[in-house]
């Protein structure tokens, strides 16, 4: 199982590089087209510029997904299936692709003509880029267990009544209020398991997958929603929209100062120049790639502590070791992967060293 994970995990790295690097130059060739001597001039009116924004990301994103298209399919589909861990078929992942595409678009669009409707009006655009941005992640994160879902998942009330009165009085215990415990047919496309509790406020929701329920005890499922609630008991969910938001500050003022180099060097005529959307999309992606080790960090420090309060809520040792085992297996997780992959890449601390870090902690109140 290990040296299956190492491999899996070894070409799915080595794969996903292959397509960021196709994903690359797919938009440097854009730059570099939209530089041409026949771009057309800078619409002068609003609906003008929104619809020829719409056009050059329907041609842009059209191209890159026609040029990552077979890596994405031995990402997604062929080597997940080799490695065992997807047994979908074929069309109903290719749906299931569908899907998410039409979703990621239509979000590109719509974050696309918003920022060059901001660039059109104020100097100050990456501000109020910001701004916006950070509401579209609070938006987002709400409405994903109620819209975003069931889109992939059918999701069906917990009929273990057992189960389902154990785990609210866990949530109670937590001091989470939630609606109640849903169940995600994820069977249905892979053996892999997870659980979430999901969303903000009266949206709030335990949601398990059908293959935590049939892999895991009842009390291993307990740690694992145990260690969700911690992260709305600690407020992180706060907490990382507000990094996400400083980060997207960060990003885009930087991503206007390189809009402001770039415009000599591809003959825009100004910031709000259509032409420029391939180097903004560029830079964006390179500043995203660059901001995600720092939002990976303070992922893996949460993740930490609500492990801590998992433990402390339930008092039982080995339902953390068994919980962590049995994911690793099921999920093919790297158990210890190398530091720097681990800094790099990893939104969880490693299953070896989380286990670690809980033997070697003293004073905590646990039961072995």
């Amino acid at each position: 199982m290990g040296n299956g994970a190492r491999a899996y995990h070894r070409w799915r790295l080595i794969l996903s590089g292959a397509r960021l690097g196709v994903t690359a130059l797919v938009l440097a060739l854009g730059v570099w087209a939209a530089a041409g001597p026949a771009r057309p001039p800078v619409p002068a009116h609003w609906p003008g510029l929104a619809l020829v924004v719409l056009i050059e990301l329907a041609i842009l994103g059209f191209a890159v997904q026609l040029a990552t298209a077979p890596l994405s399919v031995i990402v997604g589909y062929e080597l997940p299936r080799r490695f065992g861990l997807l047994h979908q078929p074929w069309r109903r992942w290719l749906a299931d692709r569908a899907k998410g595409l039409a979703i990621s678009g239509l979000l590109a669009l719509v974050a696309f003509e918003v920022l060059y409707a901001l660039l059109r009006s104020t100097p100050r655009w990456w501000v109020a880029a910001a701004a916006i941005f950070f509401a579209g992640y609070v938006l987002q994160t709400a409405v994903a267990p109620v819209w975003l879902f069931p889109l992939f998942y059918r999701l069906t009330p917990l009929r273990d009544t057992g189960l389902q009165d154990r785990l609210l009085t866990l949530a109670r215990r937590a001091g989470v209020p939630v609606l109640g415990v849903w169940v995600g047919d994820q069977s249905r496309k892979s053996r892999t398991a997870n659980g979430t509790v999901a969303g903000l406020g009266r949206t709030r929701r335990m949601i398990l997958w059908d293959t935590l329920l049939t892999q895991f005890t009842p009390d291993e499922i307990e740690f694992v929603l145990a260690h969700e609630l911690g992260h709305h008991a600690h407020g992180d969910v706060r907490r990382m929209l507000a990094l996400q938001g400083a980060l997207a500050l960060g990003k885009f003022w930087l991503a206007d100062r390189f809009l402001r180099l770039g415009g000599p060097l591809w003959g825009l005529g100004g910031l709000a120049d259509p032409a420029g959307l391939p180097w903004l999309a560029l830079v964006l992606m390179v500043l995203g790639l660059v901001a995600a080790p720092i939002a990976n960090a303070y992922s893996r420090r949460i993740e930490a502590e609500a492990d801590d309060f998992a433990l402390a809520l339930t008092q039982n040792v080995p339902a953390f070791r068994g919980a962590l085992d049995r994911l690793a297996a099921l999920n093919l997780s790297k158990r210890r992967p190398s530091r720097l992959e681990e800094l790099l890449l990893y939104t969880h601390p490693s299953v070896d060293r989380r286990i670690a870090r809980q033997l070697a902690a003293p004073g905590l109140p646990l039961r072995p």
